[in-house]
């Protein structure tokens, strides 16, 4: 795909599967802040269940479901696992 807006660069076929961006706080990569593992959601109930499945796991809110502004559709939402780890899921399907 090559340059995804300002933030980096995305790879895939028809939409962006592998992203690597910039941290979006400016600040410098490191752990926890740039290493974001994702995983793909087919529906926006896939995040709100993830989130909550999460937190409830011992998880920390780092961004609750919601939409987001990179690309049409864009609806995440991110945690920090148990270990300090930031994991998101995504989907990129229209409003429930």
């Amino acid at each position: 795909m090559g340059q995804f807006l300002d933030q980096g660069i995305g790879y895939g076929r028809k939409v962006a599967e592998l992203l690597i961006l910039r941290p979006l706080d400016g600040a410098q990569a490191r752990a926890a802040n740039g290493g974001t593992v994702s995983f793909k959601a087919p529906i926006r109930d896939a995040v709100r269940a993830f989130h909550a499945a999460g937190l409830a796991a011992g998880g920390a809110d780092a961004g609750a479901p919601g939409p987001r502004g990179a690309v049409e559709h864009a609806f995440g939402a991110y945690l920090f696992d148990p270990d300090g780890n930031k994991i998101c899921a995504y989907c990129f399907s229209a409003p429930d």
